[in-house]
Order: structure tokens, then C-alpha cells, then sequence
């Protein structure tokens, strides 16, 4: 996927997310005592043009592995858009899996600069894509629901209260409005950079893969999409395959981020104030 900034701005954008120590979530995602020796893992995915859709959808089922999806309205391999009514089955099927879901921006919005007081925004679609954008903190909240609102049109479930920021770009003030709105913002891990947006001259889908295996830790996040428009090697029928096998055989188990360390109180405060509305 052609991202303003993104594959250059990865390393200041893994910061964001600490790896934590998961293995009290393999209960709670239930997975039997001491089935999860190596810990939990949690993969993610962002929407970008949805070439491999079906397939990491598939794969997922196959592993009985759930993952949390970050949702934008990106144009896609069908000349349509991800969040378009023609995607609902798609959408349903996966959660009727048991997925998770976050808002990725509708127009996948990039942070440009926060400065005297003001936040600028570039969507790279929509009628404003391409254009510097001031945003309030209301038009912000707008932006993220959007994308939950077009989730729940197509589904009839309700998005979690998540979002991923394109590129990981964020400042203090977006962070604050979302979670004034109700979305509290995920990263990845340093290790969690599947890479798949990357040159596949200078990054070959093996040497994705081996680095994978070899430094993912217990709690870490992963980043990967489904469906990258430049790579030309497309990452996920070489490597989330095997990838996924050989993280099973190293004793992981995986989880979607309501089970996340850093999140699960996030997730019982939200159900709570809901409860009491």
C-alpha cells in the first residue's frame, strides 16, 4: 500500500507499544492451563487494498486463531471499497469468528503537525485526500466513528473501542480525543513489524519470516495488512502460514487485544459505563 510516511516512520511507530508479559491472558482467551508455554501473541491487521482478505481470513479459521482488524474505507483489488456494503460478508464472517475490530480512520487520516494549537490532518481518501485538513476534536471523534458506524451498518455488531492511527503517527492531542470518544489507541511491538509493506527486493518474504520467529516475545503486538498494493511479492501466502505453524511449535498461543495486558481494563471500564447508562 503506497502510505505517506509509513515504511520510513515504523521504527519511531513501534515505540508506541511496550511488550508485556501475557501469559495470565492464556486463560482468559481460553486456551487450557499451561497450553501456552512460549506465552500469547496478538495479531492484527489493517485493511490496505484486501488482495490477501480471504486468505487470512481462512488461515485464521484454520488455526482457530482470533486477531483484531483495523478498519479504514481504502480502495481494494474489487475497484470498490473496504467499507463498502459489497465487503459485509466478508465483515460478518469474520465476526461471526469471534474477531475483534478497531477503527483505522475512515479516510485513513495521517497526522501531519500539531502546531499553534492546531492539529493538520491528511486523509489519502475521500474528497479531502491529499489535502492538509485542521481537525477539532470533534471532527476527529467523527472520523474514527465513521469507520465503527460503517462496521456496524454491514454487521449489526459494535466496533470495539480501538484504534490504530495511520503510519503510528499520533500526538498528545489525538490520543486525548479518542479516548474522550471512546477509542483507546494500539501499536505494535518492535518485533510485531511484519514488514509486509516493504520492498520485497531488500526484505524477501523469507528473511520476514525468520525474523518473525526469531524475535517475537511473549505479549507482543503484530502489524501486518491485508493487502499491500506495492509489494510485489505479496507477504501473507508465503509467510502467515508458516509463520503462524512455526509460532505454534515455539509454544504460543494468540489472542485479539480484549485480553491484551494493556487493554483489559480499558475493555471492562467501557463495558461498565455502558452498563450503567
Amino acid at each position: 500500500m503506497n502510505r505517506v510516511g509509513k515504511s520510513k516512520g515504523w521504527l519511531a511507530a513501534v515505540a508506541m507499544v511496550a511488550t508485556l508479559p501475557a501469559m495470565a491472558a492464556a486463560g482468559a482467551a481460553g486456551h487450557p492451563e499451561g497450553a501456552c508455554r512460549a506465552g500469547t501473541l496478538y495479531l492484527t491487521f489493517d485493511t490496505g487494498s484486501m488482495s490477501q482478505a480471504q486468505l487470512i481470513a481462512d488461515t485464521l479459521r484454520k488455526h482457530h486463531i482470533k486477531a483484531t482488524f483495523f478498519l479504514a474505507n481504502e480502495p481494494t483489488i474489487r475497484h470498490d471499497s473496504s467499507l463498502d456494503p459489497t465487503w459485509a460478508p466478508y465483515w460478518k464472517s469474520l465476526a461471526a469468528d469471534g474477531h475483534a475490530f478497531g477503527s483505522h480512520t475512515f479516510d485513513h487520516v495521517y497526522l501531519r503537525s500539531t502546531r499553534d494549537g492546531k492539529v493538520v490532518m491528511r486523509p489519502q481518501f475521500g474528497p479531502n485526500g491529499g489535502k492538509d485538513v485542521t481537525m477539532q476534536p470533534a471532527d476527529f471523534c467523527a472520523e474514527l466513528q465513521r469507520s465503527a458506524n460503517a462496521f456496524h451498518a454491514m454487521t449489526g455488531a459494535t466496533m470495539d473501542p480501538l484504534w490504530r492511527a495511520p503510519g503510528g503517527h499520533t500526538a498528545p492531542q489525538t490520543l486525548a480525543w479518542a479516548q474522550s470518544c471512546g477509542f483507546h489507541h494500539v501499536g505494535w511491538a518492535p518485533a510485531g513489524f511484519l514488514g509486509d509493506e516493504l520492498d520485497s527486493a531488500r526484505y524477501p518474504n523469507q528473511k520476514l519470516l525468520d525474523r518473525a520467529l526469531r524475535d517475537l516475545r511473549d505479549g507482543d503486538i503484530t502489524m501486518a495488512h491485508l493487502g499491500i498494493w506495492s509489494r510485489q511479492d505479496p507477504w501473507a501466502p508465503a509467510v502467515l502460514e508458516p509463520l503462524i505453524s512455526g509460532l505454534e511449535r515455539k509454544g504460543f498461543c494468540f489472542a485479539t487485544l480484549r485480553d491484551h495486558p494493556a487493554y483489559r481494563e480499558w475493555f471492562r471500564d467501557r463495558i461498565a459505563s455502558k452498563d450503567k447508562q
